[in-house]
């Protein structure tokens, strides 16, 4: 129960790695609230903690907006009492070619998935120096951070930018007791590794031979990498982006 009294943050909590990381979180005794747009999915993720005994709250929140962020952050701590952990996992995923990229599809990924997690992590650290410290796990992605992949510009650089953004203030707040990881995940079992049109068999046979593991990662093994990043065992830590994406950008 590494989170037992715990109180942690997933945004994108209504589904793929933000509902497993919330699973994951309330499995080891945390208070988890989840957050998005959406408050059907939400409340989907809170079911499942709640089937398991856990403890969860869904909140709604876009997290493009500081009103909406801030809050969500002291809806958090008033119900709570504060902030210990933050994964910050709202993203979107959008395709086009540089010269042909829709220019409203480019603003919505940059806010979404850039400005979110600097919107979130404003928010985040003032009720952690509240706490006296705490932990910030950011998810980024193989996809721009550490490998190219055509048709997928604007999202590449949503994500790279994460990489880098959270590489500054980890070094900016470790010494205020908030130490800040970032995490690239590759291919794992959620609706994004799915390409229009494909079925898992489909999927499945594509990365075969795509990635050197062979397979797309499974919900368990990225969930272990985050919770891993949260924990007093990452407590030496600092700014790291963890890749887990089986080899495939070896």
């Amino acid at each position: 129960m590494k989170f037992q009294d715990k109180v942690v943050l997933v945004t994108g909590g209504g589904s793929g790695i933000g509902q497993a990381a919330a699973l994951g979180f309330a499995r080891e005794g945390a208070t988890v609230v989840v957050a998005g747009r959406r408050r059907e999915p939400l409340e989907q993720t809170v079911k499942l903690i709640e089937a398991e005994g856990g403890r969860a709250t869904a909140l709604t929140a876009d997290v493009t907006s500081s009103a909406e962020v801030a809050r969500l952050i002291g809806e958090i701590v008033e119900r709570h009492g504060g902030l210990d952990v933050a994964v910050n996992n709202a993203g979107v995923l959008t395709s086009g070619q540089a010269g042909d990229i829709d220019e409203d599809d480019w603003a919505r990924t940059i806010d979404t998935n850039l400005t979110g997690v600097m919107l979130s992590m404003k928010h985040e650290i003032a009720a952690m120096r509240e706490r006296g410290g705490g932990v910030i796990v950011n998810v980024s992605s193989q996809i721009g951070a550490h490998k190219r992949l055509p048709g997928f510009g604007a999202y590449a650089a949503s994500k790279a930018a994460v990489a880098a953004l959270t590489r500054t203030a980890a070094l900016e707040y470790i010494r205020e007791g908030i130490r800040i990881n970032v995490i690239s995940p590759g291919p794992h079992d959620t609706p994004m590794s799915m390409r229009p049109g494909e079925t898992e068999a489909d999927r499945a046979e594509r990365v075969k031979h795509q990635l050197p593991i062979g397979r797309v990662g499974t919900m368990d093994e990225i969930t272990g990498a985050i919770l891993w990043l949260a924990s007093a065992d990452a407590g030496f830590t600092v700014g790291h982006d963890l890749v887990v994406d089986g080899g495939s950008t070896l």
